[in-house]
């Protein structure tokens, strides 16, 4: 056994500076990279090794902070931490087709893929925010499925339109009086990871409720993505992401007509039901209504700069 891990860290000496991921580190006990810069690789062989044991004693905080700029943080002048913002291209559609959604999302794709995956320099865009409501119904089954041949056919019986997407999750639906968000970003200019984009949209979601009145909007942990008002989703989240960059959103229930939801079940989840802002609220509430705060919410939530579509910038 000494003569292999010898071997091992022999083989690991010319590994200086690599970034290694530790799939074994508990989550609570270490943060989900080491400071790389004062760990060799005979020490990352040797806390393996005690993982692998059993033996997890504790893990200091990482003391140095990582080399380049680093956005908002120091008692720096608060305009520069606003001038080193990545910038967002703000795309509002209005009231279109479900598929001219699905084909301005594709070319934001395409371009976001032809760019250099590199950290952004200060100001430069990390994609687009695209927004819109559905001008028709429209069922949804993402890369889990969530319908069958016989279902789809009875689904389109009704009038509704019906696709497959790439996104995470089961069948959902979408309709007039939805606020669609489909945030088409490369992660790595806003500093994110998956899991931080998708709690990201969640608190943009809870936050817009909070500020129509609905202090009770909570995010749960999977298989109950999206944002919920106690067993009554009002929001859901189904994304997808390949090198870094995202695609696909939020669905967030404005005025849908919720019977829609009666002929599935809602991201496959039994038991559950749905709501919306004009059934919470007792009142109607427009898609347009809730767009000004949604954005507030997306700036704040995601430390970035809109730049409308039409602006000459």
């Amino acid at each position: 056994m000494h003569r292999c891990i010898k071997r091992l860290g022999q083989g690991l000496q010319n590994t200086a500076g690599t970034k290694y991921w530790l799939l074994n580190e508990p989550m609570s006990l270490a943060p989900r990279f080491w400071s790389w810069d004062h760990i060799s690789p005979l020490q990352l062989l040797t806390r393996t090794w005690e993982l692998r044991l059993g033996v997890c004693p504790r893990v200091p905080a990482p003391q140095a902070t990582p080399p380049g700029p680093r956005r908002g943080r120091g008692p720096a002048d608060a305009t520069v931490g606003t001038m080193r913002q990545p910038a967002v291209r703000l795309v509002c559609l209005g009231r279109v087709p479900y598929a001219e959604l699905l084909g301005l999302q594709d070319r934001w794709l395409r371009r976001l893929q032809a760019e250099p995956g590199i950290e952004a320099p200060s100001g430069t865009e990390a994609g687009a925010l695209l927004l819109c409501e559905p001008a028709g119904p429209v069922y949804t089954a993402g890369l889990r499925g969530g319908l069958t041949p016989e279902e789809t056919a009875r689904l389109r019986a009704l009038g509704a339109e019906v696709r497959v997407t790439g996104r995470g999750g089961l069948a959902t639906f979408h309709g007039p009086g939805q606020l669609l968000c489909h945030p088409v970003l490369d992660l790595r200019r806003l500093g994110l990871r998956l899991r931080m984009h998708v709690a990201s949209l969640e608190a943009c979601a809870v936050r817009l409720c909070e500020l129509q009145g609905l202090q009770d909007a909570r995010a749960r942990p999977p298989p109950y993505t999206g944002v919920w008002l106690d067993d009554r989703k009002i929001c859901a989240i189904g994304v997808r992401c390949g090198r870094h960059i995202t695609s696909h959103g939020l669905a967030l229930n404005c005025s849908t007509d919720l019977t829609w939801f009666e002929h599935i079940v809602p991201c496959g989840l039994v038991g559950t039901g749905v709501t919306s802002l004009s059934k919470e609220l007792q009142r109607h509430v427009t898609v347009e209504e809730v767009m000004p705060p949604f954005l507030v919410a997306f700036k704040e939530i995601y430390k970035c700069t809109l730049i409308s579509e039409d602006s000459p910038n």
